[in-house]
């Protein structure tokens, strides 16, 4: 049986010395469910917002537009350590959340299949996540982040209080993914999408470098069969419990 991957959805809530909180959300899905969630949290808990995963595919977007080889690693690193990135939020329903870079938004190019396939071919690169550290905690200001990323709980935020690993199939992935598109006009094959996220999976899950896999003491939610206001309610009870001080990962107890 095919292993089923997920994402470490990492909420992460740390007192620094500067007063700031930081909720680490690390998570793998589609484009509309982690805009969606992004948002949510943000808004709800008035945090910053860090889309890690976009970073690779920015990466991956700037080395096509600049002619890069993927397989010139140190070009690469320079890249993640130099390009200019924001995050913006907006009050466009359509697009909530706009991604910058050097100051052009690039939203709609880093959200194509190509996109996502270059990311993969950056994302185990040692130099390329080396250099984009400092990037990712660059991101974090008061009063607080949320940051979405593969590796947030594993290794960027190691620190990390609240961990979930948000899992689904890739059949489910797929389908929510063909849907998105297809409302927006877009022409998508269904099994070509399904055979791209296996691929991607397989990619990730079995990288020498940050390989895709749950914290240890990461909480584990299946999204297969529930949809994303679930998810959001099911996250916000343990994020609110733990600010409440009364809250215990229920799968230590397993």
């Amino acid at each position: 049986m095919r292993k089923k991957p997920g994402i470490t959805l990492v909420f992460y809530w740390k007192r620094d010395p500067n007063d700031k909180y930081t909720g680490d959300y690390n998570r793998w899905a589609e484009w509309g469910w982690k805009r969606r969630h992004n948002l949510s949290f943000g808004k709800k808990l008035g945090f910053h917002i860090l889309d890690s995963g976009a970073l690779y595919r920015l990466i991956g977007l700037s080395a096509r537009n600049n002619k890069i080889a993927f397989d010139d690693e140190a070009a690469l690193a320079v890249l993640a350590r130099e390009m200019l990135v924001d995050f913006v939020a907006t009050d466009d329903p359509q697009e909530p959340l706009r991604i910058m870079l050097e100051n052009q938004d690039v939203t709609l190019d880093i959200r194509s299949d190509q996109a996502g396939s270059d990311a993969s071919l950056v994302a185990p690169i040692s130099m390329v996540r080396d250099a984009i550290k400092g990037l990712q905690r660059d991101f974090l200001r008061a009063p607080g982040l949320i940051a979405d990323g593969r590796d947030m709980g594993t290794v960027v935020f190691k620190d990390a209080s609240i961990k979930i690993y948000l899992t689904a199939s890739a059949q489910a992935r797929a389908e929510r993914r063909y849907k998105q598109l297809k409302d927006k006009g877009i022409g998508v094959s269904l099994h070509a999408l399904f055979q791209s996220i296996q691929e991607r999976d397989d990619r990730d899950i079995n990288r020498k470098v940050a390989p895709l896999k749950p914290a240890p003491d990461a909480v584990v939610i299946d999204s297969t069969k529930i949809d994303v206001d679930e998810v959001f309610a099911q996250v916000m009870v343990i994020v609110e419990g733990k600010l409440k001080g009364n809250w215990d990962n229920p799968q230590n107890n397993q």
